[in-house]
């Protein structure tokens, strides 16, 4: 099969697959393309409540195929980024399910979903010292607030890896679980996430991102959703909340 990107929805999580087993899923510059176009269909579907990004096997991703670098790093790193900046847009919770190298490229992508749940022997690394290219600003910025200044500038000042109990005292993942339980508990807390409100995931992950200028739109926004009256009903009715405020599809207000 050739190296690409699969992907499906079942139980209203969109799964996103890096497939290129032959070089430990490694992101070649057709990979990279196709990212920005394939969340924007599933960004548009209703039917999609989170998203969960993964790699095949047993490695999330070895980082950019080096080969497609070769003819011009300057456009694999606008491609990278693109694809990067269009995974840190997505307005639905992402969660990055990492199992072996997260390294480079992986890295970046994982760092640009909202969450990152690691199985015990991960491995990660912020490369780009390693080959001479500068770190993209965003990507950087993104980095710094993940895991602080320090622990970036060790990432990217030496390139060297670091396994999964640095990696979560640093803030870089929120969960690690033993081999063989990450994607039961990846499933489980997936489950969590499209059961709770969409309004106040949205208004939650443009805040926490550092959009400052939208408090009036999510105050009227929830005022017309009736998910607040409908989460305090069922708390006191004690059942399930059956919210219905969902993200508006592209070209809405």
């Amino acid at each position: 099969m050739e190296p690409q990107l699969l992907h499906g929805v079942t139980d209203s999580v969109a799964t996103v697959v890096i497939h290129h087993p032959a070089k430990r899923n490694a992101m070649t510059a057709g990979m990279w393309r196709a990212l920005p176009p394939l969340l924007d269909g599933l960004a548009a579907d209703p039917g999609v409540r989170a998203l969960m990004l993964t790699g095949e096997g047993g490695t999330f991703c070895a980082g950019a195929d080096i080969s497609s670098l070769q003819g011009s790093p300057d456009e694999a790193q606008r491609l990278a980024q693109r694809a990067e900046e269009a995974l840190a847009a997505f307005p639905k919770p992402t969660l990055a399910a990492i199992r072996g190298h997260c390294v480079g490229g992986g890295a970046q992508l994982a760092a640009a979903c909202d969450l990152r749940f690691a199985e015990e022997g991960a491995l990660f690394g912020v490369t780009p010292a390693k080959l001479g290219l500068v770190y993209p600003a965003a990507a950087t910025r993104r980095l710094v607030t993940l895991v602080g200044p320090a622990t970036a500038k060790y990432l990217l000042f030496s390139g060297e890896l670091i396994d999964t109990p640095r990696a979560l005292r640093t803030g870089l993942v929120d969960e690690v679980l033993p081999e063989g339980e990450l994607g039961k508990r990846v499933a489980e807390f997936t489950r969590v996430l499209v059961s709770r409100s969409q309004l106040t995931q949205a208004a939650a992950k443009e805040f926490a991102d550092g959009r400052t200028d939208r408090d009036a739109h999510w105050a009227d926004q929830a005022r017309g959703s009736g998910d607040p009256a409908e989460g305090v009903t069922a708390f006191l009715q004690r059942r399930g909340p059956r919210f219905t405020w969902t993200v508006p599809g592209p070209g809405s207000a």
